[in-house]
């Protein structure tokens, strides 16, 4: 059930972050952004820790602000597989891609604050 749940806050996430931003664009249905949001998740899982650990030095000179950057690579790894897949989502670049990983983050923050999961 808890994964279900967090499908759905990323979903939520992301569909927050195309709406918000102009620079990201989604096209495709719902099925696809719940795919998104499983392929955000699996990246999540799989890639991110490993960009973490490898960029440990960068985050600990920055106080841990250059995790917004490997949030942002994660990101910009899911619309580049969301091309492969032909699943919808673009961004106009890797601004915009930085920007929306700051709006997934604090929306999924908020969304998982409120239904307790994490």
């Amino acid at each position: 059930m808890g994964i279900v749940v967090r499908i759905l806050i990323n979903a939520a996430a992301l569909w927050v972050a195309v709406a918000v931003l102009p620079g990201l664009e989604f096209t495709g249905t719902w099925l696809a952004l719940l795919g998104v949001a499983l392929l955000l998740g699996v990246i999540n899982v799989i890639v991110k820790p490993v960009l973490s650990v490898l960029s440990l030095p960068l985050v600990v000179l920055t106080l841990g602000l250059f995790l917004l950057v490997v949030n942002a690579i994660v990101l910009a790894i899911v619309i580049a597989l969301s091309n492969a897949f032909d699943l919808g989502l673009t961004s106009d670049g890797f601004g915009w891609t930085f920007l929306g990983a700051v709006v997934v983050s604090i929306v999924s923050w908020g969304l998982e604050s409120v239904t307790g999961t994490r």
